[in-house]
């Protein structure tokens, strides 16, 4: 069995922002030489997210307009406990929580085997720092 393993390193400027990463995990299956097998990739930070679905712009306004009515920026330390450690990012954790961690996504015959409209996006909810994401690759 092969593996392969890739980190990408984000940098949103802003606080909240989707970005397409399939590109990025594409490339890292070709390099792997994987034909057959399975790609994880997931955030490695807390205020983040990976997830699939559609790359459509109109569609990410509405996730970010959704993600700040079910939790909305407060840094006020009496609106979120988690902000009571000095910190101004609750919000993130939760809207992190709602999103998700991880894909896992089929590799058959060398290529992401999606389904029709599929993407993998990062998803930014406490940004203005460098942040990781890892891509593993299992399989022959």
């Amino acid at each position: 069995m092969k593996t392969h393993t890739e980190y990408l390193t984000l940098n949103i400027p802003s606080k909240m922002a989707f970005r397409n990463i399939t590109p990025q995990v594409e490339e890292a299956v070709r390099k792997s030489g994987v034909l057959e097998g399975l790609v994880l990739v997931n955030t490695m930070h807390i205020t983040a997210s990976v997830f699939i679905n559609d790359n459509e712009s109109g569609l990410h306004h509405d996730f970010g307009v959704w993600l700040e009515e079910l939790a909305p920026f407060n840094p006020d330390p009496n609106h979120y406990h988690h902000n009571r450690t000095g910190e101004d990012n609750a919000d993130a954790h939760l809207k992190r929580q709602i999103m998700g961690r991880e894909v896992v996504v089929a590799i058959t015959k060398g290529k992401l085997d999606f389904g029709p409209w599929e993407q993998i996006f990062y998803g930014e909810f406490d940004g203005h720092r460098p942040k990781r994401v890892l891509i593993k690759i299992i399989g022959e």
